[in-house]
């Protein structure tokens, strides 16, 4: 909803906020988090910017109620210890050759670049 023509007279003066109209806010975005799924106990002891925040991000809100629904999950059962034979030490194992490199060829020299001779101008007539 637009202001309209209000603030474009002079003086211009901005809406006052009231209390009431800040009540009847708070208690349409708290009914919005009930319509989420959040209970009314939790709703109802939040504070007005937590409820403001949470309005604003209703897929948070849907993982908040998903994770309280879903059952908890069974511990699990300890795997059976399995005593295994005592190993052997083995020898250290030798060292690798290491690859030679490729000998590189040396650079050629570079020469210095040929400059090439000015174009000549046409004579004036």
């Amino acid at each position: 909803m637009g202001t309209g023509r209000t603030l474009n007279k002079d003086p211009r003066t901005r809406p006052i906020k009231s209390q009431g109209e800040k009540r009847r806010r708070s208690k349409a975005q708290r009914a919005r988090l009930i319509k989420f799924g959040l209970e009314a106990a939790v709703v109802a002891k939040m504070l007005t910017e937590e409820v403001r925040k949470l309005v604003q991000k209703p897929v948070l809100v849907a993982k908040m109620v998903a994770k309280k629904d879903a059952p908890p999950k069974a511990p699990k059962a300890p795997k059976a210890v399995v005593k295994k034979a005592p190993a052997v030490a083995k020898a250290p194992a030798a060292p690798k050759a290491k690859k030679a490199a490729p000998a590189k060829k040396p650079a050629a020299e570079k020469k210095p670049a040929a400059k090439k001779p000015a174009a000549k101008k046409p004579a004036a007539e």
